[in-house]
């Protein structure tokens, strides 16, 4: 599952709990070259309609920390715009969230998702989001983690399933591979580089061995 992290736009935080804001803004490159088109959340938010629930307020994206729930979300032209009760009455950690939001300490919001639909522009280097599978929304003490986009990458693994090639690619490069490199290794495939140099092959391996979790030696 992939995260976006951004500072929280709140725009109301009421004594019972219940706050507002924006869960993501559409049109904006953020520091990993993505772009959050308007519709992007459309379909993700019929389907979680149609159970009859929205998705849950989680604390730094922990599962078995729910922390509130969600009464509303829908696009606007703006962005992807939230309302949400924190349970301050039953559950001790978003009484803490809350008090800390109220003074101003906690201002990060994070959405989990999965990318259903993209268009990567290869000469700007930014990906558009065009289609996204919202799974949770979570309120984090430090957004804009550098180590999203691997633990993203890994967990995409983990589940059995493959990155995109912009995800990978972008992967690479904050692993410390060149544009050219990580070009090469993400569109035109492992077995080919393998086989063209020992030096272009380490790095290869290397990248490998990072994402299984392994050292390289």
């Amino acid at each position: 599952m992939n995260k976006k992290d951004l500072s929280f736009e709140i725009k109301a935080v009421s004594d019972d709990g219940l706050f507002s804001g924006y869960a993501s803004v559409f049109d904006n490159v953020d520091s990993y070259g993505d772009i959050v088109r308007k519709g992007a959340f459309v379909e993700s938010i019929g389907e979680w309609e149609a159970k009859g629930k929205m998705p849950p307020i989680l604390w730094n994206h922990d599962p078995s920390d729910p922390i509130g729930v969600y009464t509303k979300m829908q696009e606007d032209e703006k962005g992807l715009y939230v309302e949400g009760k924190l349970l301050i009455d039953d559950v001790p950690r978003a009484k803490q969230t809350h008090a800390l939001m109220k003074a101003g300490v906690i201002d990060g919001l994070s959405i989990g998702y999965r990318v259903k639909e993209y268009l990567y522009n290869v000469d700007e280097e930014v990906t558009d989001l065009i289609k996204l599978s919202l799974r949770e929304v979570s309120i984090v003490t430090f957004p804009a983690n550098p180590d999203t986009r691997i633990e993203a990458v890994k967990s995409r693994l983990d589940a059995g399933e493959l990155p995109t090639l912009p995800e990978f690619e972008k992967f690479l490069r904050e692993a410390g591979f060149s544009k050219s490199q990580a070009t090469a290794i993400a569109g035109h495939g492992l077995r080919k580089l393998l086989s063209d140099s020992a030096p272009e092959a380490k790095s290869i391996q290397n990248a490998l061995n990072i994402l299984k979790g392994t050292n390289y030696v």
